[in-house]
């Protein structure tokens, strides 16, 4: 079998409506699969207004905004009849989904219907998401749902090793495999570093810049953030925090680090300059499979204060590339921050070896472990 052979029915709970890692490498993921000559087709809740143009033919499935203060999200609760239509005149021959959701369980029961392979790929850890709204209690539900899910299809493929740990501790059986995450090295370099850039910001060439890069959401570990730049403050370490992107969480962020600079969403280019023009990333996030941004700082020459978790931990050599912490250890974050601040050789050396270590991360290599993937399965079907 042959690439030209894969007809490809990818449903997403968020192709293109709103920016995060997860659609960004599917849509990378459609354009390497579209240029080895696949069909791919994509199922996905849409809006007027979409973040970023979507890559290959996109269908638009009915869907509602995501309660509890989450509008910007969707959710479809149904695989209606116009999109199994669709599917049918599509003539799939797998079904990929990305995401654990009704739309994901619908689509594949609608495969095993009609006999078509089925193949998961995780993004994010939605079992951790519970902890951050005062719903930890569901967090053992959750984990059993996904278990099933992913034991419902015939090929899974993790971010990393640390992932697919995690699914085997849970009990899924399914075969996992590895879809990693590449980086543009041509936007994410240490050539992009704009001390203009940050001036605009008020921050001063010789104040240490602690990141935060992502969506402004809890999930995401603000409140550690938070506590931790109060720990460096009341230890007199000197530093800014400057923060790349936006989200529901902002004001609620912004009371607690009062100094810092909020530069908002960054996008192409200016992501780079801005991710280039921290002097560490402070990623205290658990709900990451991979880390996208992890990377970045990486490729950017940018040490990482990650926690101790899936994702950074398949990236980070602790002391090498910078340090993973225990997730909600605030003295061991700020520790682990003040001796970057500290001690400029071993913040140079960690930067120039988190450049070294991402150059092995090329989204060619990276995405055509999943067309192989698909085309292992197939072979194994017969």
């Amino acid at each position: 079998m042959q690439p030209s052979d894969l007809r490809i029915a990818l449903f997403s709970g968020n192709y293109n409506y709103v920016r995060d890692g997860a659609n960004q490498a599917l849509n990378k993921l459609v354009g390497h699969l579209l240029a080895q000559g696949a069909t791919v087709r994509v199922y996905s809740p849409t809006t007027d207004t979409p973040a970023f143009a979507p890559t290959g033919d996109l269908v638009s499935v009915p869907a509602l905004a995501v309660p509890g203060g989450r509008g910007e999200y969707k959710f479809a609760w149904r695989l209606p009849t116009d999109t199994r239509r669709d599917l049918a005149a599509f003539r799939p021959n797998i079904v990929h989904v990305s995401a654990p959701e009704i739309l994901g369980h619908r689509a594949i029961a609608w495969a095993k219907r009609h006999g078509i392979a089925t193949f998961a790929s995780l993004h994010t850890r939605f079992e951790t998401y519970p902890r951050y709204y005062r719903l930890g209690f569901l967090e053992p539900l959750v984990i059993r749902t996904l278990t099933r899910f992913y034991n419902s299809v015939e090929q899974v493929v993790t971010p990393g090793k640390s992932m697919a740990d995690v699914l085997r501790e849970w009990g899924v059986t399914t075969p996992i495999g590895t879809w990693s995450r590449g980086v543009d090295h041509q936007r994410f370099n240490p050539d992009r570093r704009s001390l203009e850039w940050r001036r605009s910001l008020g921050i001063a060439d010789d104040e240490f810049a602690i990141g935060f890069l992502g969506r402004l959401v809890l999930e995401k570990g603000l409140d550690i953030f938070a506590d931790v730049c109060g720990a460096l403050r009341s230890q007199g370490v000197p530093h800014r925090v400057l923060v790349i992107g936006d989200g529901p969480a902002r004001d609620w962020f912004a009371e607690r680090v009062p100094d810092a600079a909020f530069a908002g969403f960054q996008r192409g280019d200016d992501l780079g300059r801005a991710v280039a023009s921290m002097d560490v990333l402070f990623n205290p996030s658990v709900t990451e499979t991979f880390g996208n941004v992890t990377l970045e700082a990486m490729a950017s020459g940018v040490p990482v204060v990650a926690a101790r978790a899936t994702g950074a931990i398949d990236l980070i050599e602790d002391g090498v590339n910078g340090f993973l912490v225990p997730p909600r250890d605030v003295d061991a974050y700020a520790g682990a921050i003040a001796k970057l601040v500290r001690d400029p050789a071993l913040h140079r050396a960690q930067a120039a070896a988190g450049h070294r270590i991402a150059q092995a991360y090329e989204w060619g290599a990276i995405n055509q472990a999943v067309l192989d993937a698909y085309l292992d399965l197939l072979d194994r079907r017969g």
